[in-house]
């Protein structure tokens, strides 16, 4: 958790307490030597496990210590980015998430009254008709979720920090709309879309086609355990989780689609200004910032 964590929250750290010379001293020196911190607590408790190995007992140990790795991959790793999508604008962890609730929901109604053609054995219950309707489904739901969403600027606007002055921004031309002409014999002369809603529909159609295989993976969970469902929150349809069971991979793909395809792939000044703060001394940054000040100042006057 301080691993993964601290490289998210690192700069935004920074941010926060910029203000204070001496807590930003002290932060900058944690998160420089931040992944040494991590790797010899790491080795630490690496050491103490062989230490602690104890006569018939070593199956029980190493596979609790393999357990352990499972979990903090599995678990704490992907967690990890659906904190660094919150980050980045609550709309990048809100849609992904409604849209796997959407596909189970609309899987489970078309499966339910238009069902007829077995989708895998792994779970008898599950349906063509079911997947296709919950394909269309969530693709549409992703389209017009993401307008209305990205008309929110405390959904959409970054976290550059800590701080609680994060509600207004400059949503960026992916939440700004756009308007396109309909034909004539429409009702409408024109439809208003943000250019969000495009990236919408990949996140709609990897929800379509992933989400099922979150509930396949579950089934199999729940049969290689022989129990029904995940709890009883909903009458003859199991609990939240039966709802959720593909959270953690739709949020590494939404991180992972938002820093690949919608991040500009260039340096940007927040990149500068990170590596600024956390590679540089305050009195290198005050050299810096008195140097860049007399570059300017001599453009200035030569364009003059």
């Amino acid at each position: 958790m301080l691993f993964v964590y601290g490289r998210i929250l690192s700069q935004r750290l920074v941010n926060t307490v910029t203000s204070d010379k001496f807590l930003y001293q002290f932060v900058s020196s944690l998160i420089k030597y931040h992944m040494v911190i991590c790797y010899f607590l790491y080795i630490s408790g690496f050491v103490w496990f062989i230490l602690t190995l104890k006569k018939k007992m070593y199956k029980y140990q190493f596979s609790q210590y393999a357990w352990t790795h499972m979990i903090l991959i599995v678990v704490f790793a992907q967690s990890s980015f659906t904190v660094a999508s919150i980050f980045e604008g609550i709309f990048w962890f809100l849609l992904p998430a409604s849209l796997i609730v959407i596909n189970d929901i609309a899987a489970y109604i078309f499966g339910f009254f238009f069902g007829r053609t077995p989708l895998i054995k792994l779970s008898p219950k599950k349906t063509w008709e079911g997947f296709i309707g919950a394909s269309v489904a969530t693709i549409t739901s992703a389209f017009v979720l993401a307008n209305i969403m990205g008309r929110f600027q405390w959904l959409t606007c970054p976290r550059k920090d800590l701080a609680t002055g994060w509600l207004h921004c400059d949503p960026g031309p992916l939440f700004k709309p756009e308007s396109f002409p309909l034909p004539g014999w429409l009702p409408w002369k024109e439809i208003t879309i943000l250019p969000v809603q495009w990236h919408a529909l990949c996140l709609g159609l990897f929800a379509s086609i992933i989400a099922p295989f979150g509930g396949f993976f579950a089934s199999g969970f729940k049969r290689a355990f022989k129990i029904k469902d995940f709890g009883d929150s909903i009458p003859g349809h199991g609990g939240i989780t039966d709802r959720m069971d593909c959270q953690m991979v739709m949020a590494v793909f939404a991180y992972i689609y938002h820093q690949s395809f919608i991040v500009p792939q260039s340096f940007r000044v927040e990149m500068i200004l990170e590596q600024i703060l956390t590679a540089l001394t305050y009195e290198e940054q005050k050299a810096l910032y008195m140097k860049l000040g007399e570059i300017l100042q001599e453009r200035l006057f030569g364009q003059s």
